[in-house]
């Protein structure tokens, strides 16, 4: 694992706050409102994301390394007691000895077929996240904003990137700003990169918070959904019971489909 270049402890307590949660309302609107104005800040966050990212991977790596030695192990002492019992077949009964081997084989087989299956975190988030349809037509009006017309259809012919260059280009006079915040923040958990899905959440977040919004409940489910994909369980589950008990947030069902199933690692 590389050490990060750039200097972290100047924000390092600060970082440690946002990410834990432990700021107040106020605190982390400020804390956002700085990352987008404060190069050496933001910058200091993406190098303390990639840092906690490679931290996640090292222990999990060390893991999987100690399991696959255990399984090695295990193997071994499988094979040298199938060793045995074919030895003393031989001696005793030859007649036996292929009997008991295909016996053996078929046990191993079962054993192989019926052990539970790793969970595949990235299929299952894909089979429970339901995407953002994008602005209808006639919210858009391409004639009067050409540019939002573009970048629409791009996000939903898949081209996210071009999409949110285009959306970033829309003069803030002719959109609201949450709705800029709102599908800037789509855009880029549609990447589906880490980098891309981390720098989602603090513009889902921003809408999320603003009661006012129509677009509130949409961005809660949205950044519920961002925190389960950069395995942040605790706060993706905390996120998405706040919507499955939304009787007016379109996304409640999908939530509650969600956190009924065992898609979400236990915390």
């Amino acid at each position: 694992m590389t050490p990060p270049a750039f200097d972290l402890r100047p924000y390092l307590e600060e970082l440690e706050r946002f990410a834990d949660g432990q700021m107040t309302t106020a605190e982390q609107a400020a804390f956002e409102i700085r990352l987008e104005q404060d190069a050496e800040l933001y910058q200091a966050y993406q190098a303390y994301e990639q840092l906690t990212a490679d931290l996640r991977w090292v222990a999990g790596h060390e893991t999987l390394h100690q399991r696959l030695l255990a399984l090695d192990r295990r193997l071994d002492q499988r094979q040298e007691a199938l060793t045995r019992i074919r030895r003393r077949q031989r001696k005793t009964q030859q007649q036996w000895g292929g009997i008991l081997l295909v016996g053996v084989l078929a046990l191993l087989g079962l054993w192989l077929i019926l052990r539970p299956a790793a969970p595949n975190a990235e299929v299952a988030w894909a089979r429970y996240y339901v995407p953002e349809a994008g602005l209808p037509d006639d919210a858009v009006n391409e004639r009067r904003r050409p540019l939002l017309a573009e970048a629409m259809r791009q996000y939903r012919d898949g081209h996210y990137a071009p999409a949110l260059h285009n959306l970033r280009r829309v003069p803030s006079s002719n959109l609201g700003q949450d709705t800029l915040l709102y599908y800037s923040g789509i855009m880029l958990l549609s990447q589906e990169q880490p980098e891309q899905i981390r720098a989602a959440q603090p513009f889902l977040r921003r809408v999320a918070m603003q009661s006012a919004s129509p677009l509130a409940g949409r961005a809660r489910y949205h950044l519920g959904m961002a925190y389960w994909r950069n395995q942040q369980i605790t706060a993706a589950r905390n996120t998405l019971r706040s919507v499955a008990n939304d009787p007016r947030n379109p996304y409640q069902d999908a939530a509650r489909q969600l956190l009924r199933s065992n898609a979400l690692p236990q915390e």
